[in-house]
């Protein structure tokens, strides 16, 4: 992808990926950069049936689903923010497949074969907690997804594990941001570390 940056929040459920990505998005806003914040599933048609179908659509068809929507979200969304040269923070991408899929019954090299054509992010950050941190934040939610209430953070953290080694074999660039004693601006300030890095580079 061309033009401005394209950045990707991931991790398990509870780790804090939205709060990361809009405090860093403001962050970036600071310093005079255009920011556009967007999420998967996308706000489209499909990214909403996916939303409101969660429940009942599982396995294969959601793996597809989710892929197609992505595919969708990038042409129509993520590449003409770049090519204005913004910074594009996606709240979930690739990796959230290779993980959730997962959960529901699908092998890494299926899920793969949907995605293995869609573009690499700039920089993917991956944030990681205790599963002891995240399952409390579960337990204070007012409503588990299916995929929440038939996984747990120990599955999620050993397959995002997997996830991120399996991309990293495969040339993604990623920043596996350990949150354990820091604050959500403490994140926010190490992923600008991170940022600062790779635009020097």
């Amino acid at each position: 992808m061309s033009g401005g940056l394209f950045l990707v929040m991931e991790g398990p459920n509870g780790v804090g990926k939205t709060t990361t990505a809009t405090r860093l998005a403001e962050r970036l806003r600071e310093r005079g950069r255009s920011v556009h914040v967007t999420s998967e599933p996308s706000n489209t048609p499909l990214g909403r049936l996916i939303r409101a179908s969660e429940s009942t659509l599982s396995g294969r068809a959601l793996a597809l689903a989710v892929a197609a929507d992505r595919y969708k979200h990038i042409t129509d969304e993520i590449q003409p923010a770049l090519d204005a040269g913004q910074v594009v923070i996606s709240d979930r991408y690739v990796q959230s497949s290779l993980v959730l899929q997962r959960l529901d019954g699908l092998s890494l090299q299926e899920i793969w074969q949907y995605n293995a054509q869609v573009s690499p992010p700039s920089l993917s950050f991956y944030l990681h907690h205790t599963h002891e941190v995240l399952q409390r934040r579960l337990n204070h939610r007012p409503r588990l997804s299916r995929l929440e209430h038939d996984g747990s953070p120990q599955q999620e953290l050993a397959l995002y594990e997997d996830a991120f080694h399996f991309l990293r074999e495969r040339g993604w660039h990623q920043a596996r941001i350990d949150c354990q004693d820091l604050d959500p601006n403490d994140v926010v300030t190490t992923l600008l570390h991170h940022l600062e890095h790779i635009e020097r580079a």
